[in-house]
């Protein structure tokens, strides 16, 4: 270190002056108000942003919530379907594509809330196939499907909601992967 108390450190740690420096950028020293380290007491209170479910809700997102569990409504009805047709394959076709509307949700919303909009839309789909009608018909074919179906479905949307936290692709974050 130099000694010179106006360079380095020894700078960084001289006491503020009160009075405002001759001639700072164009001013004169009469027009600037004197720097102290107090805060400012004439600001207004700041209410901190809510995060979660504390946050203002968002229409949009509220709409692509929504959107999800129609598409888990739909993914669920087509899932019935096929696993009831086709049996083995069927039913792993019917878990994948449930499996790919959960995880697709999570990531795309980022949030927990978008694995468990499709599966909301997916489970009361589901119960209401299993409901039947009157005459005792209802539309999975076998009990053996339907009981894979229905925890496999659950299970695959408790997996995915409960992950916690969506990995990151390396190339966003500028570096290769590698």
């Amino acid at each position: 270190m130099s000694g010179n108390p106006g360079k380095g450190r020894d700078r960084a740690r001289a006491p503020r002056t009160d009075g405002p420096r001759a001639g700072a950028r164009g001013t004169a020293p009469s027009s600037r108000a004197p720097r102290t380290n107090a805060p400012r007491t004439n600001a207004p209170p700041r209410v901190p942003e809510g995060i979660g479910f504390t946050a203002r809700p968002n229409p949009a997102r509220i709409a692509g919530y929504f959107g999800l569990a129609v598409l888990g409504a739909l993914v669920a009805l087509a899932g019935t379907l096929v696993q009831a047709a086709w049996f083995p394959g069927g039913l792993i076709i019917a878990l994948a594509g449930s499996a790919g509307l959960f995880y697709g949700g999570r990531v795309l919303t980022g949030t927990q809330i978008g694995a468990l909009a499709p599966a909301v839309g997916w489970f009361v789909t589901v119960f209401l196939l299993l409901s039947g009608r009157p005459e005792g018909d209802y539309v999975f074919g076998d009990e053996l499907g339907l009981v894979l179906f229905m925890l496999g479905g659950t299970a695959v949307a408790v997996m995915c909601a409960t992950t916690s936290k969506v990995p990151q692709s390396a190339t966003r974050n500028g570096r290769s992967g590698i």
